[in-house]
């Protein structure tokens, strides 16, 4: 049977920084309709205190989702040194396609055949598949890229994870801060070498009374457009089910591959507020009887990217791997985890395996 490993990754960091002075001028609203009578500088600065997210980037008004996700792609297949026409599959995680700058959401034709658009790939055979699976959509697409591989159905595929979430975001809403556009890509391929590459993965998938946690829905302003949705989230309700269930998730993941924290170099997990994630890293930890661990094992970039959903791992994965994060590198034969929590409510773990 064959592994799955990355010979290529690309990304796409928007140039637009957007600071806290952004949001100066903003109504912010509760979760009840109610205006916060609260400076919004006050507000501002206790949203930063709990997710440490400083900045976020935003794309350009002519810029789109599938723009973005090509240039990840582009970069990827670049680094890679594969020819396109080769790629069996193309897969596009994402969580609301192609929105346009009046928030309208498009997944007709799919992400995945724009970028096939956009890269010129005649080859028919290449199949294009999104992936929508609420924040853990780029692990999942990985996943799915894995079990083709394996199955033997396939031999390189793109996967790319790109979102717009700055066009999704209420105006009134506080969570709109945590957002932030951006998209990455890696190239997957088959090789006979043994124990390296995807070595095991997890997905579980809560879809009971957790469906409601991550939604979309109107204007938290009773009296602004009710009928564009935006996203809404129950961040406390959110919080709570992933210090729950994802550290186990993750310690299943990396004991069914038959390894234990220890051996594990470095953890790339879905960042969407610091706070919730330190707690998470801890706690992973603690299932294991670790107290004092090195606390790089989980690098951030939410300070200053933000959270852009299903880029954030590919992402991440390109500016490590690339040198690009000081004091972060990947080890040969090393061990990494890739975990992600969201909509569904939905979680899934990676164990990779460099080469």
């Amino acid at each position: 049977m064959p592994n799955t490993i990355i010979i290529g990754s690309g990304s796409y960091i928007p140039n637009r920084i957007i600071g806290r002075d952004y949001f100066m001028d903003a109504e912010f609203y509760t979760d009840e309709g109610e205006k916060i009578e609260k400076p919004a500088e006050e507000i501002i600065s206790k949203f930063v205190e709990i997710t440490e997210i400083e900045e976020r980037r935003y794309i350009e008004d002519d810029n789109s989702n599938s723009r973005i996700g090509y240039e990840a792609s582009k970069i990827a297949i670049e680094d890679a040194k594969v020819n396109p026409e080769e790629i069996d599959y193309i897969i596009y995680a994402s969580n609301f396609g192609e929105v346009s700058t009046a928030g309208l959401v498009n997944f007709m034709p799919t992400m995945a055949a724009r970028v096939k658009n956009h890269l010129g790939i005649r080859n028919r055979k290449c199949i294009t598949y999104d992936m929508i699976f609420g924040c853990p959509g780029w692990v999942e697409a990985m996943i799915l890229a894995d079990n083709l591989i394996k199955a033997n159905v396939a031999k390189t595929i793109l996967v790319v994870g790109s979102e717009t979430l700055s066009r999704v975001t209420d105006p009134y809403d506080r969570n709109k801060m945590i957002f932030a556009d951006g998209a990455g890509a890696v190239v997957v391929t088959a090789t006979e070498e043994e124990n390296v590459g995807i070595i095991n993965h997890n997905t579980i998938c809560d879809n009971g009374p957790e469906l409601d946690y991550l939604v979309s829905g109107g204007s938290l302003n009773k009296e602004a457009n009710q009928e564009k949705f935006y996203i809404r989230m129950l961040g406390r309700k959110i919080y709570e089910y992933a210090l729950k269930n994802v550290p186990v998730a993750i310690k299943e993941t990396i004991d069914d591959a038959g390894l234990s924290i220890e051996d594990i170099d470095k953890v790339l997990i879905h960042q969407a507020n610091a706070k919730m994630d330190y707690a998470m890293i801890e706690r992973l930890h603690r299932l294991y009887n670790v107290k004092n661990y090195d606390h790089s094992i989980s690098p951030m970039t939410i300070q200053k990217f933000g959270n852009s959903s299903v880029a954030t791992i590919p992402t991440l994965f390109d500016l490590i791997i690339k040198g690009k994060m000081e004091g972060h590198s990947f080890k040969d034969k090393g061990n990494i985890v890739m975990a992600s929590v969201g909509a569904g409510m939905n979680i899934n773990a990676i164990v990779y395996r460099f080469p």
